[in-house]
């Protein structure tokens, strides 16, 4: 089983947004768990019930998460998840080739590295821009799931864009835009150009055929080069978007702290769950963009 063969009509730049939304809310659905799980092990230990709760390790956060919270805590801030990627992937994923072209220089035989890293970064901030409030909410609730229900800060998704609006301003919505632009530029090229040369590199060679093993590949690759990259980056934003207001004075002050209370080794806590979460999501999200793609196109009239 391979999927659905290339179209002869190349998909056009809406089918790509709305196919890149799609398949990354189902690479979410499969992988929140661990997502939950880094963002767990990047901030301080919750107090819950008159003692700190302990996370050791992907498993042993997993483990901990469902005896003393259940299962349904895996899922904590699914909802905000799902609005983030129908509007953050669609942007920053499914636009990118038609903004690679735009830096492509006319006549050229084929895109330069250049024109693929501008198209990540540009993409990427863009969505984040956006998306960013979305964001900020699902990291509220995967970080304070642990705390009592009279203590919870918030009591559902719109609650939280009320409350944090009300609470911190409009702009509490956007709190860690810079940090997560810088994330999402370096997790945009790690994941698409890295993704995009890998494939690229494999159909050249024709090493594989155009299909779900090539996709398979080039997608485990560059979900392991963007968590490389984009560790240091995620911890401290999930840190600033997480404190409460006045911990940190900006990004700078909370990166510093980090790097003074945790050292180097802090920039890279939650290595491991990042790695399996983003790995996975990349595999899960490219092979299905690649085949909805495709799907759409196909069930399309033809002219």
């Amino acid at each position: 089983m391979v999927g659905l063969k290339p179209p002869e009509v190349p998909p056009t730049a809406a089918v790509k947004f709305v196919s890149a939304g799609m398949a990354a809310c189902i690479a979410d659905l499969c992988t929140f768990p661990l997502d939950t799980a880094k963002v767990r092990l990047q901030v301080p230990p919750p107090k819950s019930h008159g003692g700190t709760v302990e996370y050791r390790g992907v498993l042993g956060t997993l483990s901990t998460m469902v005896r003393t919270e259940g299962p349904r805590s895996l899922y904590s801030g699914l909802v905000a998840g799902l609005q983030r990627q129908m509007s953050f992937a669609s942007i920053r994923i499914g636009l990118y080739d038609s903004v690679k072209q735009l830096y492509t220089p006319k006549g050229a035989e084929s895109t330069g590295l250049a024109a693929r890293v501008l198209a990540g970064c540009t993409t990427g901030a863009v969505a984040v821009t956006c998306a960013q409030p979305t964001d900020v909410v699902k990291v509220r609730f995967q970080a304070t799931g642990a705390l009592p229900d009279g203590t919870r800060r918030y009591s559902g998704t719109m609650d939280a864009y009320r409350t944090i609006a009300r609470e911190e301003g409009v702009r509490g919505l956007w709190r860690g835009t810079l940090p997560n632009i810088a994330r999402n530029a370096i997790i945009n090229c790690g994941e698409l150009v890295t993704y995009d040369l890998v494939k690229d590199t494999l159909l050249r060679a024709q090493l594989m055929t155009d299909n779900v093993p090539c996709h398979f590949v080039a997608a485990f690759g560059a979900g392991f080069c963007a968590t490389v990259v984009a560790s240091p980056v995620d911890v401290v934003k999930t840190r600033y978007m997480n404190s409460s207001p006045g911990q940190y004075r900006n990004v700078l002050s909370c990166l510093l702290a980090l790097l003074m209370q945790e050292g180097l080794a802090g920039f890279y806590k939650g290595f491991v769950p990042s790695f399996l979460r983003l790995g996975s999501w990349n595999v899960v999200m490219f092979v299905s963009y690649e085949q909805l793609q495709r799907a759409v196109v196909l069930a399309r009239p033809g002219p």
